[in-house]
């Protein structure tokens, strides 16, 4: 039937909601602070070095950016997708293009980052490249959404 709309999750939600389930799972392991942030990090790289192509490129230059402009924060997968958090709550994260079927890479904040701008701010950006000017506005928001 044309008209009938799909219902329940895509499988690329169901994906995400595993991803999710892992995630959480991981962090009940019994570890040392160091030995969860050092996995956790770990985690993010192997997931970025998943990424193919274009996607790679960039998510390595948003971790990079990322992590040197806001060291304070924790890197960790959230959803199956590189992730920043603060105090244990997730600021940013990168979606590839292929996580939900879109044709661009996608750098989220959510709703802990401190980008308020009147009634109405971005809250996620569609990158297809990086150049400097790019990569400096990128910071800026990084920085801004801990509270800089």
């Amino acid at each position: 039937m044309a008209n009938e709309e799909k219902t329940g999750f895509s499988d690329a939600e169901k994906a995400a909601m595993k991803d999710r389930a892992a995630e959480v799972k991981a962090t009940k392991k019994r570890m040392t602070k160091a030995e969860k942030a050092a996995a956790a990090l770990a985690a993010v790289e192997e997931k970025i070095a998943s990424y193919e192509g274009t996607d790679k490129v960039l998510a390595q230059a948003l971790h990079r950016i990322i992590t040197s402009t806001a060291p304070e924060l924790e890197p960790r997968t959230w959803y199956g997708m590189p992730a920043y958090a603060l105090d244990g709550n997730i600021l940013c994260f990168i979606q590839d293009a292929a996580k939900f079927g879109a044709r661009y890479l996608t750098l989220g904040f959510n709703d802990a980052a401190k980008l308020d701008d009147g009634t109405m701010w971005a809250t996620s950006f569609a990158i297809t490249s990086l150049d400097g000017q790019q990569e400096q506005m990128i910071a800026r928001l990084v920085s801004k959404s801990v509270g800089r």
